[in-house]
């Protein structure tokens, strides 16, 4: 999982924009092996946004997704 966008960009390089992967389960090969991420905004962002509640419910989203690859 990708918490925000200073994660992807330290992972995946600097034109990582966590806007544009969220909602995806791209794979990228990371010290030598193929992981699915789950791009999703930093949790500590979430009570900063103009729409709290969207935010949230787009948190909570991607973190069920996370919680399918996982089973």
């Amino acid at each position: 999982m990708l918490l925000g966008a200073s994660a992807g960009k330290a992972l995946l390089g600097s034109s990582f924009r966590v806007t544009q992967v969220r909602g995806t389960v791209p794979e990228e090969e990371i010290h030598g092996r193929r992981e699915r991420l789950v791009p999703t905004v930093h949790p500590s962002s979430v009570p900063r946004a103009d729409d709290r509640e969207s935010a949230y419910d787009g948190l909570l989203s991607d973190l069920k997704v996370a919680a399918r690859l996982l089973e």
